[in-house]
């Protein structure tokens, strides 16, 4: 978004841009992060852990999930994460403990990448139905780059989210591969391993590289080909 900004500012971004860049935020922050944590409780209560859904989690109300540091890097940087979802990993089975665990933290990720498939179907129908149909030409490119743009996002929530840092997804989904002993380690410096990825966003945000940017592209383009496949046949 800041970079949008800097480019509107310096003429090389139009106002409409701007406007859909804002909405797109809006929109992820309003329904795409409920979604994401209320995948969290949803998975968790159908594995065993109750204690999501009693709190009011499996939710689509944006204010049962605002997290403040993470909408503003949502905002600053592009990714970002809501409150966690408390997950009480003594409630699922004691064999099983870990895995559902590490699969209650993914579920998150995963209705990210669902809702980006979902965004970029509907970014396919608008071509079409503009190819086939009267539409107004800047209708149909709002609309386009409205659920392109809301698909990056939601891709880059799904890499950034599962960055193996506590209270990230990816330091949960460890607890299905690494002994109780280490993983408890890594739990005690998670206040530090938070201030060391802002550090390092930041240091990677100067030299103009983003790991999560780098990747989040890959994905972004390998769900977009795919797709886009089904719909020249329909134009």
């Amino acid at each position: 978004m800041i970079s949008t900004l800097l480019e509107f500012l310096s003429g090389k971004a139009d106002t409409a841009t701007i406007v859909i860049n804002i909405c797109v935020l809006a929109f992820v922050v309003i329904c795409c992060l409920p979604v994401h944590e209320s995948a969290h409780a949803w998975m968790a209560d159908k594995l065993g852990d109750s204690t999501g859904r009693l709190q009011g989690r499996i939710s689509l109300n944006p204010a049962a999930h605002f997290d403040l540091i993470g909408t503003l890097m949502l905002v600053f940087l592009g990714f970002g994460y809501a409150k966690p979802v408390p997950v009480n990993i003594h409630n699922f089975p004691p064999k099983k403990q870990k895995l559902y665990f590490g699969l209650t933290a993914v579920a998150g990720p995963i209705s990210n990448i669902l809702l980006s498939i979902l965004f970029l179907l509907l970014k396919n129908i608008v071509i079409v139905v503009y190819a086939k149909a009267p539409m107004p030409q800047n209708v149909a490119q709002a609309a386009c780059m409205f659920f392109n743009y809301a698909a990056i996002v939601n891709v880059s929530l799904a890499v950034f989210n599962l960055i193996p840092i506590p209270p990230l997804d990816g330091s949960r989904v460890l607890t299905a591969v690494l002994p109780d002993r280490i993983y408890y380690k890594l739990l005690q410096y998670e206040r530090y391993s938070m201030i060391a990825l802002f550090v390092l966003i930041f240091i990677f945000d100067r030299i103009g590289f983003s790991p999560v940017s780098l990747l989040s592209g890959v994905i972004y383009s390998a769900i977009d080909f795919v797709c886009t496949l089904p719909f020249p046949m329909l134009r």
